[in-house]
């Protein structure tokens, strides 16, 4: 009698299991096919150029003051036109994957300057003398050194949610991976972190649907964590931001969990033409703070197109 009663138990736990299991399952699969369905609709619009770096795929739509965006990590050229998708009817929107990113390739030996470079082609194969450039996240470290490189070409620098460097040199340089690790740059482990983006990040579990495909996206996730995160140490002079001779906008949330808010608040007032805007809430995506947002965007293009 005990004995049934143990395996009526043990079946019933198996039962649940096998429950739990298999609504996992369903649910990955269903976030991946709603990731895969969202990214082949912007694959749909991209256009690439042949750079000296390699190919380069963009997105180009909108009319107006032309914005050159440069996407932060986990991103490509779906999540960098998101930055301003619903602002098409007011500005040009040219997003390119950056290197290793979807459609876009991964030079050897690739630089942040190298990166750069390979923007600057971009805009002459378009057509575009100057432009407004705007980062976020990752990205605000390759539109630093665009603007410090090519100022000529820069009508304002935009830093959301961006990376900055330490207010003096640091005396080591940056080790270990300043990313997510490669062995978790697929789309399973990614679904299977999800739950902790929240906690550890302050963004919403449903980011993971802008995130994948991984595997579009994994060399240059790699390219981030190894090279362009630690740029701003390892190669601090190329970072003279009290030298930057174009205008700056940059805004950021005090709670962002992901780039440092303190380094914002003194980069904003140590770089010569800056001028700031900080929300007390939203993360490093800025939630809720979209009106705020495109209001000081809307007043800097205006006093510097």
């Amino acid at each position: 009698m005990k004995g049934k009663r143990k395996k009526k138990i043990v079946m019933i736990v198996l039962c649940i299991l096998g429950i739990i299991v298999l609504s996992l399952t369903i649910d990955f699969f269903a976030v991946r096919k709603t990731a895969l369905d969202r990214f082949s609709g912007y694959k749909a619009k991209a256009g690439t150029i042949n750079s000296s770096y390699g190919q380069i795929s963009y997105i180009d739509e909108g009319e107006g003051e032309p914005f050159l965006i440069f996407h932060g990590i986990t991103g490509g050229y779906d999540q960098g036109v998101d930055v301003l998708s619903d602002r098409t009817a007011d500005y040009r929107v040219i997003a390119p994957s950056r290197f290793g990113y979807p459609g876009s390739d991964m030079p050897e030996n690739a630089t942040v300057d190298m990166q750069v470079e390979a923007f600057v082609e971009l805009l002459d194969a378009l057509g575009i003398d100057k432009t407004f450039a705007a980062a976020t996240s990752a990205g605000g470290t390759v539109a630093q050194r665009f603007a410090l490189m090519y100022p000529e070409r820069c009508k304002g620098l935009v830093l959301y949610c961006s990376g900055y460097p330490a207010p003096e040199k640091p005396t080591q340089p940056a080790e270990g991976m300043t990313g997510p690790p490669e062995a978790i740059c697929n789309d399973l482990a990614m679904w299977m972190i999800s739950p902790l983006f929240k906690p550890v990040m302050g963004m919403d579990r449903s980011v993971i649907k802008q995130i994948m495909p991984m595997r579009e996206r994994k060399a240059g996730i790699v390219f981030d964590g190894d090279v362009v995160n630690k740029d701003h140490t390892n190669n601090y002079d190329d970072y003279g931001l009290r030298n930057i001779r174009v205008p700056v906008l940059i805004i950021h949330s005090e709670d962002d969990k992901l780039a440092d808010p303190e380094k914002a608040q003194y980069w904003s007032e140590e770089i010569p033409d800056c001028i700031a805007v900080f929300f007390s809430g939203g993360g490093h995506l800025m939630s809720g703070n979209g009106e705020e947002i495109n209001n000081a965007l809307d007043e800097f293009v205006e006093k510097n197109k």
